[in-house]
C-alpha cells in the first residue's frame, strides 16, 4: 500500500526529455570529432615547435665572499649588502647596458645568502650568447661590492689603529709609575686582542666569476610537449561541442524564421 501511495500518477512523473546522456555526449563528439582532430593537432605543433624553436638557457652563477672583522662577525651584514646590490647597484648596471645597447639587459641577477655564511650568489639564467653581457653585469656587480667594502675595511682598520696606538701611548705613561704593573699587564693584553683583531680583517674574497652550468636549465622540452597535449586535447573538446551548440542554435533560428515565414 506505502508503494502505491509512493507512486506519483502518471500525470505528475518528471520528464527527462531536456536531459543529455552520456549517449548523447558521445554522439556529439563523434559527429564533431573533425573539429577535435584539427584543433588538437594545431595546439600540439604549435606546442612542439615553440618547444624546440626556444635556445638552450644555462645557469651563470658568480660568488663572493663579503669582508670579515674575524672568522665570525663580518664588516656588514650580507643581508645589507644584497639589499644595496638589488636597490642601487643592480639598477645602475642595467640603466648602463641600456643606454650602451639601446635594450634592456636580457637576462635577470638574482642574489641569495647560503644560511650561516658570509657568501653571496650572483645567478642568472640565459643562452650562451648572452654569456659575454652576463661576465660584465656579474663583474661590475662584484666591483661594486669590493669598492663598498674595501672602504669600511679601511674604516675599521684605521680605528684600530688608533686603538692600538691609545693603548701603546697610555703603557708608555703607566711605566713612570709606581706599582702600574697590573695596570700594565691589562693594557698590553688589550693591545694583543687588537692586534689580532687588525691581523683579521679580511678583504673580499671573489671565488666565482659567472660560472656556466654544465647542463642546460631551460627550456624543459618535455613538459612543454606534455602541456601542449593536453592543452590540444581539452581545447579540442570544448570546441567541439561549442561547434556543435552553434550549429543547433542556428538550426533552431531557421526553423523557427521558416516557420514565421510559412505564418
Amino acid at each position: 500500500m506505502n508503494e502505491m501511495q509512493n507512486t506519483p500518477p502518471a500525470g505528475q512523473r518528471p520528464d527527462y526529455s531536456d536531459e543529455i546522456s552520456l549517449v548523447d555526449l558521445v554522439a556529439t563528439f563523434v559527429r564533431r570529432r573533425r573539429v577535435f582532430y584539427v584543433v588538437f593537432i594545431f595546439v600540439t605543433l604549435v606546442g612542439l615547435g615553440y618547444a624546440l624553436w626556444m635556445p638552450d638557457e644555462f645557469e651563470y652563477v658568480s660568488l663572493v665572499q663579503i669582508a670579515q672583522k674575524d672568522s665570525k662577525e663580518f664588516v656588514q651584514p650580507p643581508e645589507t649588502t644584497i639589499a644595496t646590490l638589488e636597490s642601487r647597484w643592480l639598477p645602475e648596471v642595467q640603466t648602463r647596458y641600456r643606454e650602451e645597447h639601446g635594450r634592456k639587459l636580457p637576462f635577470d641577477v638574482v642574489f641569495n645568502n647560503p644560511e650561516s655564511t658570509g657568501l653571496i650568489r650572483f645567478e642568472s639564467i640565459t643562452t650562451k650568447g648572452e654569456g659575454q653581457a652576463v661576465s660584465a653585469a656579474h663583474s661590475a656587480l662584484i666591483n661594486s661590492v669590493k669598492d663598498d667594502q674595501d672602504v669600511l675595511i679601511k674604516s675599521e682598520r684605521q680605528s684600530l689603529q688608533r686603538q692600538i696606538e691609545s693603548v701603546e701611548s697610555a703603557v708608555e705613561t703607566l711605566k713612570g709609575e709606581k706599582d702600574a704593573g697590573e695596570a700594565i699587564a691589562g693594557a698590553i693584553e688589550r693591545r694583543s686582542k687588537l692586534e689580532g683583531r687588525l691581523e683579521g680583517l679580511q678583504g673580499v674574497e671573489v671565488l666565482v666569476t659567472s660560472r656556466q652550468s654544465a647542463e642546460k636549465v631551460a627550456p624543459k622540452r618535455s613538459l612543454i610537449a606534455v602541456l601542449a597535449v593536453l592543452l590540444g586535447s581539452m581545447l579540442g573538446v570544448f570546441l567541439a561541442f561549442m561547434s556543435e551548440f552553434v550549429a543547433s542554435v542556428r538550426e533552431q533560428v531557421a526553423t523557427e524564421s521558416a516557420g514565421e515565414g510559412a505564418g
